[in-house]
């Protein structure tokens, strides 16, 4: 059988398929991985580009995969910073009401807070609002005291460091574009701009570019991923103090946007923003950044113009504050009415990597495909970041059992070392699933999983 490079490749250097590959690492220490991010530095774009903040797991629906992972994986990356000494801090958030038809939304928020188990959500009023924020204004609120806030890079280098370290041969690779696959009877090239791997199993965490790696591999992904800019302000210095910590609008469940809030983030600057804007360049960061493919491939999608349809009203409001100052601060003095235009100025953007389906619906959880010898995850909405140890289990979960890494361990292990290990684990359940253990199923190639889906039939 033909010798590979790695026995995993994992296309993407973003915080889900660090996390990934860590966990993978972690798990099966016997096998090679590599991490092939085509940027020169890793955490480029998503990762790189979001608030900082580390979801509670408030918002989502309760026994949904983003509710189980996001709640998870805040828990484990609490722990994962402490332990190498990553800067964050737990400082919680309040969510605020700022009209009576709001109260509607903060009520059942509260009680998807509780259902969702957060710890020590609280129901309050205007004068606890303003103990916590001195300069915010509501009619209500909630406190979400176990909320905090990280540097995702720091936390994406570090992961990278710990693949490295854990195993003889693994990579993380920048600068490394994936531009196709050659398929051969037991192994893959993965062929980039500066080479080509072979491997024996291929996971796609590509983020903005999922989609195409998905069709470079010759798999019909069933959504397109549509690039949506968010855009910050950032409080001038002499501002700062009118916020504490992290301060959010009621979201309206129509959109899979929280609206602009406050964001004290790790170095004490503090931003405000994004809105959310579609945006005609996937990696564009500038208001008039522009690609002719990206806006063809967004643009020739009829799921796209049916979502304009459904949105254009809130669409258009949204184009109109990413050009206007004075409506952006008017959005913010919502929650901060004291707050004046020489107290913001521009800050940086953010590109999110929106799923949308054919009938213009957007796709709000964990959307995963798997065909033949690669995991395709082709949608991994906020709170990603903040649950990336989570996913990076279950991808983890789904990589032993589809691709059959326990017995490819058990295959390069000598012989005595084997027997051993089968006396102790055969005919019992693979650790942690309950389950067990499974060699890959040809007949389940191209079924759709999502990451609660994993191993288990499973923030």
């Amino acid at each position: 059988m033909q010798n590979v490079d790695f026995e995993i490749v994992v296309v993407g250097g973003g915080i889900v398929g660090l996390a990934s590959a860590y966990k993978i690492a972690s798990a099966h220490p016997g096998i090679r991985i590599a991490v092939l991010e085509k940027e020169d530095f890793l955490a480029a774009h998503q990762t790189g580009h979001n608030s900082g903040v580390i979801h509670s797991g408030l918002y989502y629906k309760p026994g949904s995969a983003k509710a189980k992972t996001c709640a998870k994986g805040r828990e484990e990356l609490v722990k994962f910073a402490a332990e190498h000494g990553i800067a964050h801090d737990i400082c919680g958030k309040i969510i605020v009401a700022t009209d009576e038809k709001e109260l509607v939304r903060l009520d059942e928020l509260f009680e998807k807070g509780q259902a969702n188990e957060i710890e020590g959500i609280e129901r309050i009023g205007a004068e606890r609002i303003e103990e916590i924020e001195p300069a915010c204004r509501g009619i209500a609120g909630l406190w979400v005291p176990c909320t905090g806030i990280i540097d995702f890079v720091q936390v994406a280098q570090k992961l990278a460091e710990l693949i490295e370290a854990q195993g003889d041969g693994n990579k993380v690779l920048t600068g490394h574009e994936v531009i196709g696959f050659e398929k051969h009877d037991f192994y893959t090239k993965v062929v980039t701009n500066r080479g080509g791997f072979s491997t024996k199993y291929v996971i796609n965490c590509a983020g903005l570019q999922c989609d195409r790696v998905a069709k470079l591999d010759g798999v019909k992904p069933g959504v397109r991923i549509i690039p949506f800019r968010g855009d910050y302000y950032e409080l001038t210095e002499a501002a700062r103090d009118k916020v504490k910590g992290l301060i959010y609008p009621v979201p309206d469940p129509a959109f899979p946007f929280l609206g602009v809030h406050f964001t004290r983030m790790i170095d004490g600057s503090v931003e405000c923003g994004p809105n959310a804007v579609f945006s005609f360049k996937r990696e564009g960061y500038g208001k008039t950044d522009f690609s002719l493919r990206d806006s063809w491939d967004s643009l020739a999608y009829w799921g796209t113009w049916r979502m304009f349809m459904k949105n254009w009203m809130y669409g258009l409001g949204e184009y109109r504050r990413a050009f206007s100052k004075k409506l952006f601060l008017r959005g913010l003095q919502r929650l901060i009415p004291s707050l004046g235009a020489e107290d913001i100025k521009p800050c940086k953007a953010g590109v999110r990597a929106q799923a949308l389906g054919p009938k213009g619906e957007l796709i709000d959880d964990f959307f995963i495909k798997r065909e033949r010898n690669f995991i395709h995850v082709l949608n991994a909405p906020s709170p990603a970041a903040a649950a990336s140890l989570a996913i990076g289990d279950c991808i983890n979960e789904m990589a032993t059992e589809y691709f059959g890494l326990e017995d490819k361990v058990k295959e390069k292990e000598p012989q005595k070392t084997q027997r051993k290990r089968k006396g102790k684990s055969e005919g019992g359940e693979t650790p942690g699933t309950g389950k067990q253990p499974k060699r890959k199923k040809r007949k389940s190639a191209g079924k759709k999983r999502k990451p609660g889906n994993a191993s288990r039939k499973k923030d």
